[in-house]
């Protein structure tokens, strides 16, 4: 599963001054450290500012000096003091691409020459141009390196520099008239890191017209145009076509052996540009080869025998590999299982290929876990001498292996009513206890209104 954040605003930054020459920078980074030694050549009261003879950046790994000297705002000959010294080494800092950095200068009555000595953020993430339909990634990329000295298409996970990005794609934006505005999301697993930053012009329609599928051939092709048919008229978004050819297109081959097929990057293409703006999407395929079934084996099962276990997969060796319908015979297993008690059950399908003879294999390692037993059984919401009877009427009794069907069973053949008066919704709630490898279960009845 994965999460989208809004970040909210620009990060916010406080200086404390120790000394006269030194301050510590605070963010959400890791503590960044500034710290500035003066060296005099020449006796005399520290002038207040120098002619800037030269710049050197030391610690560099990624970035280039000429880079990180152009993102300080700093320029050769220029008049410069501390003040400026603490302006640059901030303006550094803001971007979040480094983790520390110190400066120390030397002066004369030529001038002064400034040194910077920095550590890099290693933890930089990619950034994903969702809809930006009018620019291919690479003229984007290029754009915004001109105007984003530091960047090189990732981003660190805190600091100003995503904000930049944002900044500058709007000005790219604006010099085309292109109306809108830009935001943009962190991504990546729920509670989990972030991966990327996923940018999109917003208070903009970008429309999809029309989908094809250069690559496929039939008897796949039209189903894939009646599979992404919903997609006409919505909102085009790199990352929701992502979605949709994961979950909806390319099971279309995996469901006929193609088990290699792959989708190349969508493309939208510009059909009409106005008020709202028209694409035409196409989503390039490889299929791939097309692999026939040759074998199912089991290990691990105890429970049941294989042969049982291979009654629940309908696929026959010699057959194209179906690989969308084993994964659903894969949850026949799982509810077969459960009906034994056995509530965590699994199987794992282990694919060998043979390329050359487009032929697989599969080993399906199956891990059974403990067994979960009936625990108590409480019913609420009707009269004390109803849930007497039907408590009598329950067949699995505490003690007895966990039937994971029996409630549906029990209230689609076995349930009879004694005597209530009025409808009544059954809503039943399972409670695992895990430790006590038993199920409790509760059975509320709520007046239907």
């Amino acid at each position: 599963m994965h999460r989208r954040r809004r970040l909210k605003g620009k990060n916010q930054s406080t200086l404390l001054y120790n000394s006269p020459v030194s301050f510590w920078y605070r963010s959400f980074l890791p503590l960044l450290l500034w710290s500035a030694v003066a060296v005099a050549q020449t006796g005399g009261k520290t002038p207040i500012s120098y002619k800037l003879l030269s710049i050197r950046v030391k610690g560099l790994q990624h970035f280039t000096e000429t880079q990180v000297v152009s993102a300080s705002g700093l320029r050769l000959g220029q008049f410069a003091g501390e003040e400026e010294f603490k302006q640059a080494a901030q303006k550094l800092g803001e971007t979040g691409l480094f983790t520390q950095l110190n400066y120390s200068y030397k002066y004369s009555t030529q001038g002064c020459d400034l040194e910077l000595q920095v550590a890099e953020n290693n933890h930089l993430v990619p950034i994903i141009f969702d809809n930006f339909v009018w620019f291919s990634d690479d003229e984007l990329l290029r754009m915004l390196r001109d105007r984003v000295p530091l960047f090189d298409g990732r981003v660190p996970g805190g600091g100003h520099l995503t904000d930049q990005i944002a900044d500058a794609l709007g000005t790219i934006l604006a010099e085309r008239k292109i109306g809108g505005r830009v935001e943009y999301m962190a991504s990546g697993p729920l509670n989990g890191s972030i991966e990327s930053y996923d940018y999109k012009l917003s208070m903009h329609a970008i429309i999809i017209r029309n989908m094809d599928f250069p690559g496929a051939t039939d008897p796949e092709a039209p189903l894939l145009q009646a599979a992404a048919k919903p997609l006409s008229g919505q909102d085009y978004l790199r990352t929701k076509m992502r979605v949709q050819e994961k979950f909806n297109f390319l099971p279309v081959y995996q469901a006929r052996g193609f088990l290699k097929a792959q989708f190349a990057e969508a493309q939208a293409k510009v059909a009409e540009d106005g008020v709202q703006t028209l694409v035409d999407v196409s989503f390039p395929v490889n299929p791939g080869v097309k692999y026939k079934l040759t074998e199912i084996k089991f290990s691990g099962n105890r429970v049941f025998p294989a042969e049982k276990l291979r009654e629940r997969i309908p696929l026959k060796n010699g057959e194209p590999a179906n690989s969308v319908e084993l994964t659903e015979d894969l949850q026949q297993i799982h509810k077969l299982y459960g009906t034994k008690g056995y509530l965590f059950a699994h199987v794992d399908a282990v694919p060998t290929m043979d390329d050359t003879a487009a032929t697989v294999a599969y080993q399906l390692n199956v891990t059974e876990d403990e067994m979960y037993r009936m625990g108590e059984l409480n019913i609420d919401g009707i009269p004390p001498e109803n849930a007497k009877k039907m408590l009598a009427q329950w067949q699995m009794k505490k003690g007895d292996p966990y039937d994971s069907s029996y409630p549906q069973r029990f209230f689609s053949l076995m349930y009879r009513d004694f005597g209530l008066h009025g409808s009544y919704d059954i809503v039943p709630k399972e409670a695992i206890d895990r430790q006590q490898k038993v199920v409790n279960m509760a059975l509320h009845f709520v007046p239907k209104s």
